[in-house]
């Protein structure tokens, strides 16, 4: 359904140049959910705004992004097909967004009733079947239907968060773009939501879910790639990820759990201005040796990928 071939995403500033995201690959397939995963500022939620088409003026984009939402349908190349196409055929109608900010994304002058209506309107439901669809829809998110007569500044973060997600379900796209759902959400909320995810996948449909919390990728993805530096570094089967990760970034993440070591991963990732010519983990890496000073190639490892001179288990 998606397949993003040599992505690459820069910004340019006064005095740098932002390399958010290099030469990224990754394949999305009807009925699959697929968790990016890595820290904050790894260029992560840029992937889901150059995808949408929402970049700022100083961005520079290379490398393409192809949508096929059925077998039969000419792919969309997200990345050139131009603002009009994505504004009228893509965005919030094959392709749905889940944003990182809700408070953000709400028209402050309309109450959640009124905003859920008029989306639902605008995708062919009459008068009567908006309004049973989005109290069905409050409902489906775990938001009380009351609640949807209030403004969006009067919602708690948690709400927004919901009311946020039932908006992005309303035109039912065939993909839909989570970038970190669960945010402001208590434990329960945050399985309900997770699980609603994981029923449109089943449904047929794909999701990509962007999130730093490995512990919502565990409970339902079924691939997981992980960004470090603007790249992805490794992408495996998420039962192959979380028993055996082969990018020693990717153990390190594991090992910081709560539930496992609980051990941080020392140093710090590098600046986006600033990345080093070679694996961009290399200074963080006990396994690190000379050759990291060079960009590793991807390696097929098992059933996934992984671009590093020294997959764990390897022999250098």
């Amino acid at each position: 359904m998606l397949r993003v071939d040599g992505l690459t995403v820069r910004f340019r500033l006064r005095d740098a140049l932002v390399h958010a995201v290099t030469d990224l690959r990754l394949t999305l397939r009807r009925g699959e959910l697929l968790a990016v995963v890595g820290e904050s500022g790894c260029g992560k939620s840029v992937l889901a705004h150059t995808l949408l088409g929402l970049l700022p003026r100083n961005a520079t984009v290379s490398g393409h992004a192809y949508l096929q939402v059925s077998p039969d349908a000419d792919p969309v190349d997200l990345i050139h097909c131009g603002e009009r196409r994505l504004a009228r055929e893509v965005r919030g109608r094959q392709l749905g967004l889940i944003p990182q900010s809700p408070a953000t994304a709400l028209t402050p002058v309309r109450t959640g009733r009124r905003l859920l209506e008029e989306t639902l309107r605008a995708h062919g439901h009459s008068r009567e079947q908006a309004a049973a669809q989005a109290e069905q829809l409050a409902v489906d998110v775990g938001l009380n239907p009351h609640d949807l007569d209030r403004y969006p500044f009067e919602l708690s973060g948690g709400m927004a968060q919901r009311l946020a997600t039932a908006l992005a379900l309303a035109s039912d796209p065939a993909v839909l773009i989570a970038d970190e759902p669960t945010t402001g959400l208590d434990r329960s909320l945050v399985d309900h939501t997770l699980d609603l995810l994981r029923r449109r996948c089943d449904a047929g449909h794909a999701v990509l879910l962007i999130t730093h919390d490995l512990s919502a990728a565990r409970r339902v993805a079924d691939t997981v790639a992980v960004m470090y530096a603007s790249r992805i570094v490794e992408r495996q089967p998420a039962d192959q990820f979380f028993s055996a990760p082969a990018h020693p970034y990717s153990a390190a993440l594991l090992d910081a759990l709560p539930d496992r070591k609980f051990q941080p991963i020392p140093g710090h990732p590098p600046m986006l201005t600033a990345l080093p010519a070679g694996c961009a983990y290399a200074p963080r890496c006990p396994l690190a040796i000379d050759r990291c000073g060079a960009l590793p190639a991807d390696r097929i490892v098992d059933a996934g990928t992984v671009a590093c001179h020294r997959p764990r288990g390897a022999s250098a």
